[in-house]
């Protein structure tokens, strides 16, 4: 996260090994059950490209795209957002952390505004509350 903005940082500890949370993240066919997403396309390299439609509450469907820009397997994970309308991506870090059998998840963005922050937060929160959910099912 930057030093100048407003920043959040959600951590959680979920019930899987690193592995499989890494898998959840990286891997078109699982990312879209447990993320609310269709149309997943992830080419996890930096670099690569990602893309998705999310599906909100209410089903309005919001297309989203973006490029990795860093990939530590099972550890690390930096992803660049484009914004609608046009400017500089945002960038969201997930970082993984082992802890027996189960897995230290932490989601973080800085951005300019605090109305901007807010609204990453909760869909960050939404977005770990579904994998937490699916990863309680396989």
């Amino acid at each position: 996260m930057g030093t100048a903005g407003f920043d959040y940082a959600i951590t959680r500890t979920l019930d899987a090994p690193v592995e499989k949370v890494w898998d959840a993240w990286t891997d078109s066919a699982v990312y879209g059950k447990w993320a609310s997403a269709e149309d997943v396309s992830l080419d996890v390299r930096p670099g690569g490209a990602w893309s998705s439609v999310m599906v909100i509450p209410g089903g309005a469907r919001v297309p989203l795209t973006g490029v990795y820009t860093e990939v530590v397997p099972n550890e690390r994970l930096v992803m660049g957002m484009d914004v609608p309308g046009g400017g500089d991506q945002v960038l969201m870090t997930m970082e993984l952390a082992a802890d027996g059998d189960r897995t230290k998840i932490t989601l973080s963005q800085t951005f300019d505004g605090a109305e901007e922050r807010d609204q990453a937060e909760q869909g960050s929160t939404m977005l770990l509350d579904g994998l937490a959910g699916y990863l309680a099912t396989v």
